[in-house]
């Protein structure tokens, strides 16, 4: 049996202090390219993110303005492997969307990576999501895949911004 000290849980790093920050209730503006020679397709919606388990996760949950999208994750820090992670989950796929990544102090941008599979006989594609904190008031998420031997293209960009109390 451990000691009672060894017992203790951890507390909250500056890592997860970063990821405070974007606690709250966010306005989403979501453009969602199916295809990248084409327009994307625009929407809007409401992020909720509030720190969880003694401030060191992230739990967010979104709703489309629509009421047809809804997705809810978790992001966090493992100390072990000092690293950022994430993952996702929302009626596109029955899968978590898994992330592992670093955080950029100097232009305050998290670089998020990971791999995801489009069906079962689809080889694994690169999925890339740069979230960048502007402000007290604003941040942005982008998502990037690459296909087996293809160019990285942009999917998804969103622009939260934080909304009125």
């Amino acid at each position: 049996m451990p000691d009672s000290k060894s017992m203790q849980p951890p507390l909250p790093g500056e890592e997860h202090k970063s990821l405070a920050r974007f606690a709250g209730v966010w306005r989403a503006e979501v453009r969602l390219w199916m295809d990248p020679n084409q327009p994307p397709n625009v929407s809007t919606g409401t992020m909720r993110n509030e720190m969880v388990v003694g401030g060191l996760f992230l739990q967010q949950e979104y709703k489309d303005d629509s009421g047809m999208f809804e997705g809810r994750g978790f992001w966090g820090y493992n100390t072990v492997e000092q690293c950022y992670e994430g993952f996702w989950v929302d009626p596109m796929a029955t899968f978590f969307q898994l992330e592992k990544g670093t955080h950029d102090p100097a232009t305050d941008t998290y670089t998020m990576t990971g791999t995801m599979r489009c069906g079962p006989d689809a080889p694994p594609m690169q999925k890339r999501s740069v979230i960048t904190y502007k402000s007290d008031a604003e941040h942005t998420m982008e998502m990037y895949m690459q296909p087996p031997g293809g160019q990285e293209f942009r999917t998804l960009a969103i622009t939260y911004t934080r909304a009125e109390s």
